[in-house]
């Protein structure tokens, strides 16, 4: 089979696609996250500490250096997950967003009525 014109050009196009490509994303990613990433890690605000009754449980928060943060129900620890959005979720409502790790145990406390936190 005889190659056309078409696939030829075809061919060609892709090529010095690829070969044009490769090159800008390899030096992209290179020089790790791009500026608007590493404003956004700057400017990621962790929320204060708290430690309240909340419908007669004891809830506590604390934030880390590293922009994690730990919450717990009388003593129990209560897994936070930081959204990249800014909002957080636990795993007892893992499919609910909230603005603060504060709503997100309270929002866990509601969830658990009345239940241990295992």
């Amino acid at each position: 089979m005889k190659p056309t014109r078409r696939l030829t050009l075809t061919t060609l196009t892709a090529a010095a696609i690829t070969a044009l490509a490769i090159p800008a994303a390899s030096a992209a990613t290179a020089h790790g996250p791009t500026a608007v990433g590493r404003a956004a890690t700057a400017t990621r605000h962790c929320p204060p500490a708290f430690d309240e009754i909340y419908h007669d449980r004891h809830i506590t928060g604390a934030p880390h250096g590293d922009g994690s943060y730990t919450a717990s129900i009388d003593g129990r620890e209560l897994h936070l997950i930081p959204n990249a959005d800014g909002t957080w979720s636990s795993v007892i409502n893992a499919y609910q967003s909230f603005a603060t790790p504060l709503a997100a145990t309270r929002a866990a406390v509601d969830a658990l009525d009345g239940a241990d936190l295992n």
